[in-house]
């Protein structure tokens, strides 16, 4: 079995795919890497057949018709046969030699037969043409190279949380999760982050360096203008993780992981209340109130949470004050931790 099968999710990316799978290669017949082209219109399936062809023992390459990334996640991981899965975005790219490193310890594992669920490590905010990188790390939250469960996590600062970028999960966990990201739908990673976490029982924290997540271009999905005009997706994304989850019942068993769930769900509706605001059309107030109105029918005590304890419901104020209360709050955040 190989450690890790990356999926490269590909939709017209021949201008920097090619950056992408070398960093993947450079870990040889230790990994898979699975290369799933998305229904490209350019030169992005005529590469990926090229690497296959080059590293027939490494690379595979799925063509499908254009479903969007979930889909590109969801057809890597049905034909994933790592012992850990990641999700490698086409424009992004791994550091090689933090990679050997996170294999040498996979590998220790294997020998001492430990099992971990879930592996975490550094993210790097790289801001290519400006040459500029924030680092999002979690030394402050999880002790260093321990394999440790729920109970041992801390407390996550403002702007830090786990995502897509800094997991492997094990294949295993995320298919006893079911989780399935929908077609033609930005933000699914959100899903791919939160859903199987209550399936995780061991972790461990690795203080790797690992992925170099690529900001810059004009058409990201990240990018505020995008953001705003692909709205309903994020709300749609922000409803499914809203619900992923039977939070009462999780509270029971770990807190702590209840906690942390509850704590994105309200980031993800901070996020879709705020670009609803800068929208500022009659409609996009409208849909605002019935995100709210959505959690508040399916969880009454998570949107009384929601509203009372965390920082969404400065998101949710009354009034054109409120609104412009919440502009501000998140302009001078967006200034302060430069995340988009």
């Amino acid at each position: 079995m190989r450690e890790i099968t990356f999926t490269v999710p590909c939709y017209n990316s021949e201008d920097y795919m090619e950056r992408c799978i070398d960093t993947l290669l450079t870990a040889d017949e230790q990994v898979e890497i699975i290369i799933v082209d998305d229904g490209s219109t350019d030169r992005t399936g005529e590469i990926a057949d090229n690497y296959a062809r080059n590293y027939p023992e490494i690379v595979q390459v799925i063509h499908q018709e254009n479903g969007g990334h979930g889909a590109g996640v969801n057809a890597g991981l049905a034909q994933a046969t790592g012992k850990y899965f990641k999700v490698v975005d086409s424009d992004d790219w791994l550091d090689p030699a933090e990679l050997k490193k996170l294999l040498n310890k996979l590998k220790q594992w294997e020998k001492k037969n430990i099992t971990v669920d879930l592996v975490i490590c550094n993210y790097l905010y790289d801001h290519f043409y400006e040459n500029k990188i924030k680092r999002m790390g979690y030394k402050n939250v999880l002790p260093e190279n321990q394999v440790c469960g729920w109970g041992d996590i801390g407390h996550f600062r403002p702007s830090q949380y786990l995502v897509m970028h800094s997991l492997f999960y094990r294949t295993e966990v995320l298919r006893e999760s079911g989780v399935k990201l929908p077609r033609h739908t930005f933000y699914v990673d959100n899903i791919f982050a939160n859903q199987p976490l209550p399936f995780v029982k061991s972790l461990c924290y690795l203080n790797l360096d690992l992925y170099h997540y690529f900001l810059g271009r004009e058409d990201q999905s990240v990018n505020e203008k995008v953001l705003m005009q692909r709205i309903d997706q994020q709300i749609r994304v922000t409803k499914l993780v809203s619900v992923c989850t039977d939070l009462e019942k999780l509270r029971i068993k770990n807190p702590k992981l209840a906690d942390y769930l509850t704590r994105n769900i309200s980031i993800m509706m901070a996020i879709s209340s705020i670009h609803l605001l800068l929208i500022g059309t009659p409609e996009a107030w409208k849909k605002r109130e019935m995100l709210w109105n959505y959690v508040k029918n399916h969880d009454r005590r998570l949107y009384h949470t929601l509203k009372r304890k965390t920082v969404s419901g400065f998101t949710y104020l009354p009034g054109r004050t409120g609104a412009a209360l919440t502009i501000a709050g998140y302009k001078a955040a967006r200034k302060l931790y430069q995340f988009n």
